[in-house]
């Protein structure tokens, strides 16, 4: 049994405080401790992408970063984006784009999506696909998750929807 860490990071923008084991996964303190359940767990190996967050604006693999490094960190989850009023940008695209099946790598998804705009305003396809590697998706092809960041990036609405 490992000594419990103290440990203090801001998720979505609020402080959080818990005592960790050194070797427990930050997705599982989200999880579990913080109650934090759209971060979803598949693989634990870093593969699928499914427990995909932002650690200070970069994505990581929730279940390979240990807590512990979290610490004085900002981490976002997928709660973490939509406002109170409406969802992110990121994810209306995917509502509007049809970009999503099961759900379940969704999470993962958008905050790649997320990261890689943030990065780069304007990415062309290939950084699109390039972006979003590390992220499996069994359900959609790709296709329209790839729809989805482009559009996300220039703004535009799916033409279904009335939009440019």
């Amino acid at each position: 049994m490992s000594a419990l860490l103290p440990l203090r990071l801001t998720v979505n923008g609020r402080t959080r405080e818990a005592l960790v084991d050194a070797g427990r996964s930050l997705v599982d303190v989200l999880r579990d401790d913080l109650g934090l359940t759209g971060t979803k767990v598949n693989c634990r190996l870093g593969e699928c992408g499914t427990c995909t967050v932002l650690l200070d604006g970069r994505n990581v693999h929730a279940c390979l970063t240990l807590a512990v490094h979290a610490n004085g960190r900002n981490v976002t989850t997928i709660e973490g984006l939509a406002g109170e009023e409406r969802l992110h940008p990121i994810q209306q695209a995917f509502v509007e784009h049809h970009a999503l099946q099961c759900g379940y790598c969704t999470p993962g998804m958008i905050l790649s999506a997320k990261a890689l705009l943030d990065e780069t305003p304007r990415p062309t396809r290939r950084e699109i696909q390039h972006g979003l590697t590390g992220n499996l998706c069994r359900c959609t092809g790709y296709e329209q998750i790839i729809e989805a960041v482009a559009a996300a990036a220039h703004g535009v609405r799916s033409p279904k929807e009335g939009g440019s």
